[in-house]
């Protein structure tokens, strides 16, 4: 444990639901609820303003829609994200060479490792210097816990939430934490706090009562030594500059259970193939092939198969997966397909598996190609978890899927976002993120005229003069994000209006 706190926490406020109001003035002060629009979709964040009718992420987007009908739903633009994350993470390896990316919108930072703080009152001024940069550069707000530990870190976060900073003076901890619940405690989810509770224990100042010979009585060695620590507010993880991928995996949802085998096999080649475009995004290649299927009971399998070397080759992960694909019975029903790469190395050992897989890849990528049109295959949801699939009839090209939230260029009228489409039109607002709220417009799904567009920077960039001079400009400058791929989602959903 530390005598300073010199280990900073940031999680920016409801991120993608912020970076959606920054960049839609209309939307700005109003409900908003980013996830999958489709009947089986989850909310994967809400806005301040959503989360005052209940609705929180992770939770049906159904029961959402009823607690804030009149919430603005939008899919998530993960190339806009990914840019604003990149921007924020720039930021923080300024302060120190241990950043600890958890998430787009979360990390730690070692102050000390950067010799941008020593002691309470240089950790209070980094912490505030970073918030306005934030602000600064990005147009959004972060909320910033300073403490001697991770943990402690991590709860003064999010006490600050939301646009605040908590800094913990070490030797404080076990004050802090003794009347919180349980669950406040890393490694403490529904399951263990049930076990905690039933033995009596509800809050970290049970758990220190009870003693570590009780927790290792209840819980095992490893977890109720960890667990009483904690409890005492030790916790001596360091930050780490970089952690290791441990999997690349990608997973589908449909709004309508897949019964049809042919079609559950094609979907399950298709995210292959997604998932071997992360692997390779990813630098890494992998040697264990893991296929999920969550049937329409809800029994989720999980079947795998390990390879003779790792692989980054698509036909190859592709094939792997149809091998599982063909032990797992589907006759009732699918609700959810996954396709995941685990054993990962920064290299691919070729060998002849590989390579006699590959040579047949042209001709069963283009079949797959043809049966997926024919089903009228449409495009993936937002690559993570959470996501949203549509498995619906024949839809229109991925180029005229009007997803709601989603960046358009008019020839006409410049710049905006899909409102909501269905019924042959799609609403567009013509807005930008500087710009006054902008009207609304209605045009048919076809018009020529109108085109999906890249996001735009959430803070613009200043206009260039003549004559170079000194700017107090930051050095992290916007970034155009590019347009993320596989995040079509097909026509015929609709936003409610805020």
């Amino acid at each position: 444990m530390r005598t300073a706190p010199t280990i900073l926490h940031l999680d920016m406020d409801a991120f993608f639901a912020a970076a959606e109001q920054a960049a839609k003035p209309s939307l700005r002060g109003k409900p908003v609820v980013v996830g999958g629009l489709g009947p089986r979709g989850v909310v994967a964040t809400a806005s301040y303003e959503a989360r005052r009718f209940g609705v929180h992420s992770a939770m049906p987007m159904a029961q959402a829609r009823r607690l804030a009908p009149n919430a603005a739903y939008l899919v998530p633009r993960f190339s806009l994200y990914r840019a604003v994350s990149e921007q924020v993470m720039e930021l923080l390896g300024t302060l120190s060479p241990l950043v600890e990316p958890l998430s787009l919108d979360e990390a730690f930072v070692d102050l000390e490792a950067g010799g941008t703080a020593d002691d309470s009152a240089s950790a209070r001024a980094t912490g505030e210097r970073l918030r306005s940069d934030i602000r600064a550069v990005t147009g959004l707000t972060g909320s910033v816990g300073l403490a001697g530990s991770k943990m402690i870190a991590k709860i003064a976060s999010e006490q600050a939430k939301p646009d605040g900073l908590v800094l913990i003076e070490p030797g404080t901890e076990r004050e802090l934490l003794g009347p919180m619940s349980v669950r406040t405690l890393p490694g403490v989810g529904p399951a263990t706090g049930e076990h905690l509770r039933r033995a009596g224990m509800t809050t970290v100042a049970d758990l220190a009562e009870a003693g570590e010979d009780e927790l290792v009585r209840l819980l095992g060695r490893a977890h109720g030594t960890s667990l009483f620590r904690m409890a005492l507010g030790h916790d001596d993880r360091p930050v780490v500059a970089e952690r290791d991928a441990k999997s690349v995996s990608v997973e589908d949802t449909f709004d309508v259970d897949l019964h049809d085998r042919v079609r559950v096999r094609m979907e399950v080649e298709r995210l292959a193939e997604r998932c071997v475009r992360r692997l390779r995004a990813s630098g890494h290649s992998g040697r264990t092939i893991v296929l999920k299927v969550r049937r329409f009971d809800f029994s989720t399998l999980t079947r795998s198969e390990t390879l003779r070397g790792p692989t980054d080759d698509p036909a190859v992960v592709r094939e792997a997966a149809g091998r599982l694909l063909e032990a797992v019975d589907t006759t009732g029903g699918v609700r959810l397909l996954g396709v995941g790469v685990t054993g990962l190395t920064d290299y691919t050992q070729e060998d002849l598996f590989a390579q006699a897989a590959a040579e047949d890849h042209g001709d069963q990528g283009a079949a797959s190609e043809e049966s997926e049109a024919a089903a009228g295959g449409q495009g993936s949801g937002p690559e993570g978890p959470g996501q949203d699939h549509a498995a619906s009839a024949p839809e229109l090209p991925a180029e005229r899927r009007w997803a709601a939230g989603h960046d358009v260029r008019h020839a006409l009228y410049g710049a905006g976002w899909v409102q909501g489409s269905g019924v042959g039109r799609v609403t567009v607002r013509f807005e930008e993120p500087g710009s006054a709220p902008g009207r609304v417009r209605t045009f048919r799904i076809a018009d020529p005229d109108l085109e999906p567009s890249d996001p735009l920077p959430l803070v613009a960039s200043p206009a260039p003069t003549a004559a170079p001079a000194q700017s107090s400009w930051p050095e992290t400058r916007p970034k155009d994000g590019s347009p993320d791929e596989g995040a079509g989602v097909s026509g015929g959903e609709e936003m409610s209006s805020p």
